[in-house]
């Protein structure tokens, strides 16, 4: 590589390839040349010193409207509800988040989720799929505020927000209207959470009624299913097939469901082969709750999983930084993923896999791809989780982030 470049990372390490150092060329916000060391000519040049380089981290899951809200509410009211043993009071929990949404504001809720989107841009998360509740509490001041903070970091953290109905379609008349209407002021997802509703014909209704809308604005779908400690949730069954019913196959996207751990094999296996027809994905965060999805099962049955922040020091979680590769550390352990194995899948999990669920296109570290890496202190992926350190370097579009006035407001 004797032509000269905008930007050259040198002697970095790459995952599976452990035994050569390589030199990454950028021009034009693209990546031109991966090599063994080649000393290229750059107007920037990055050292690696043998660190790991890799596509950045993706979070397809964050309350982002939620952030940094524990305190408004109180630990007693949700994390012991949510957290108990079976999770059989999960519904109870989410009824007594709800409050903090009473007090929703926009000018509070960009303030806290500026804080988190300076810690993403830190950690080397650079895509989020963000949820903002829309009903007749929070109104639209959480869709209104991340979408202002989604233009505040463009370029930097990219942000999908999702229009989510909380608490309901069917028992909260009106949802369905205010999600409309965030669509129309520029939300990107559609949500919905079916098994909220108190019966399964009211489940199957608000399954309905967001496909509708999100099939009506060629919108992708972000789901969270069948999230308690009861064996009898259906709703992941009822979002598969009616992605498969709208020819929304790849645009749809499970959360949570945390059920599975309890169902029969049988119905497991049913539901797998249904999730591989309806090409959803299911993200998981086994970190925000005693039960969780059957990942090694879903994997082995073909079906793509990735990991979620999901929540940081809100009503349902205490901890949280949009750090993934602490997420993949928890999860680790929590799904005794221990093999190296093991942890180049939870790797792909917070990387390729989670770009994928979201639909980012061109994501990968390749010829050809937009520049967005991360440079990493460690040369492994075992020692990357190990340590869950902040990158050395994080690259957006060809270009260095400079992290140190988020390290100061973060």
């Amino acid at each position: 590589m004797s032509e000269s470049f905008d930007l050259s990372i040198r002697r970095a390490r790459l995952r599976r390839r452990p035994d050569a150092l390589y030199d990454i060329a950028v021009r034009g916000g693209r990546i031109e040349a991966i090599e063994e060391s080649a000393e290229s000519a750059a107007v920037v040049v990055v050292d690696a010193a043998g660190g790991l380089v890799t596509e950045p981290f993706v979070n397809p899951h964050l309350h982002l409207d939620k952030v940094y809200t524990l305190q408004r509410l109180g630990e007693e009211s949700s994390l012991r509800a949510y957290h108990g043993e079976g999770m059989g009071s999960a519904m109870k929990a989410i009824e007594a988040a709800s409050r903090v949404k009473e007090a929703y504001s926009q000018d509070w809720i960009v303030e806290n989720a500026r804080r988190a989107l300076h810690a993403a841009a830190v950690h080397g998360n650079t895509h989020i799929r963000a949820f903002a509740d829309v009903d007749t509490k929070a109104r639209l001041e959480g869709v209104k505020a991340l979408l202002q903070v989604k233009e505040e970091f463009r370029g930097v953290v990219e942000l999908q927000v999702v229009a989510f109905p909380q608490d309901g379609v069917v028992r909260e008349p009106g949802a369905a209207d205010l999600v409309r209407e965030a669509v129309a002021l520029g939300a990107d997802v559609v949500g919905g959470i079916p098994w909220i509703e108190y019966t399964d014909a009211d489940a199957r209704e608000h399954v309905r009624q967001m496909f509708e809308i999100a099939v009506a604005n060629d919108r992708p779908v972000s789901m969270l299913v069948d999230d308690a400690g009861d064996p009898g949730l259906r709703t992941l069954e009822m979002m598969a097939v009616s992605a498969i019913e709208t020819g929304w196959q790849g645009r749809v996207l499970a959360h949570h469901a945390r059920a599975m751990a309890l169902y029969p094999e049988p119905y497991f296996q049913k539901l797998a082969a249904l999730l591989r027809q309806a090409d959803t994905p299911v993200v998981t965060d086994p970190h925000t709750g005693p039960l969780h999805a059957r990942v090694r099962e879903l994997l082995a049955a073909g079906v793509s999983v990735c990991l979620g922040q999901d929540d940081i020091s809100d009503a349902y979680y205490p901890f949280g930084r949009n750090n993934m590769l602490e997420v993949a550390f928890l999860a680790s352990h929590l799904l005794w993923m221990t093999t190296e194995e093991d942890m180049e899948r939870l790797y792909d999990m917070i990387t390729v896999d989670a770009a994928r669920a979201m639909g980012l296109d061109g994501f990968g570290l390749e010829v050809g791809a937009p520049a967005d890496m991360v440079v990493l202190d460690a040369p492994s992926v075992l020692e990357a989780l190990r340590e869950h350190r902040a990158p050395v370097a994080v690259i957006r579009n060809g270009k260095v982030v400079d992290v140190e006035p988020f390290n100061a407001s973060g």
